[in-house]
């Protein structure tokens, strides 16, 4: 039996709002991205070199396991891994994010609507996810960044105010990498990319001041 009129009406009228929602969003997003904190700030040619990585969907920071009299191994500790083998890397990834869309998302190709879902609606459960790897090499999804040291410190004590003290880690997705439970609420509004753009703010680092998607993060260096 086909549906009647108001459900069609119904059905359409739901379709229409979905799409002026998302449609408002993404603008929104791009906008946000556009407008500039810190416009002034321009890379020093001497100091500490970071990465930022752009996966397609989820941006990280990749930062050196010591410079500036930063040492991150008191906190990601070689012993958090599967195989303490790959703590001899030089760089660690650093990435946050919903706890279940972490835990439930290996690979995109294991990606579920309502894991999307339950992420844009919002949760507190949220993890620092940690890659231990070597420096990787700038291209189209990587952005080499010069920091001074000062404002290296400033991003990685952002960074390291996320972790929750004493928390619980976990082994990742292969041996290299590990979890920790984190500070902070991840929505819509609040994304991994959004945090990532947190960091580069709270560091004096000229970026959006709303940064949800990887172009509102990647298209300013």
């Amino acid at each position: 039996m086909r549906p009647t009129t108001p459900i069609r009406n119904g059905i359409t009228s739901a379709a229409l709002a979905l799409l002026c929602a998302i449609t408002a969003y993404g603008t929104a997003g791009m906008i946000g991205g556009a407008i500039p904190s810190h416009a002034d700030w321009r890379q020093p040619t001497e100091g500490v070199r970071i990465y930022l990585d752009d996966n397609g969907i989820h941006t990280g920071i990749v930062v050196p396991v010591t410079a500036a009299g930063v040492d991150w191994r008191d906190l990601v500790r070689p012993g958090d891994i599967a195989d303490p083998r790959y703590a001899d890397y030089d760089h660690i990834e650093i990435g946050w994010g919903d706890r279940q869309f972490y835990m439930q998302t290996p690979t995109w190709a294991d990606l579920r609507p309502i894991t999307l879902l339950r992420a844009a609606i919002g949760s507190g459960d949220t993890l620092i996810h940690i890659d231990h790897i070597p420096a990787p090499q700038p291209g189209e999804r990587v952005r080499a960044i010069m920091l001074s040291p000062d404002q290296y410190r400033r991003l990685a004590a952002a960074i390291r105010a996320q972790f929750i003290t004493g928390g619980k880690h976990h082994h990742g997705y292969g041996g290299w990498d590990a979890f920790y439970e984190a500070r902070g609420r991840y929505s819509a509004i609040h994304t991994c990319n959004a945090w990532t753009g947190d960091m580069l703010r709270a560091a004096g680092i000229r970026i959006g001041v709303w940064t949800p998607f990887p172009v509102t993060v990647l298209g300013w260096f």
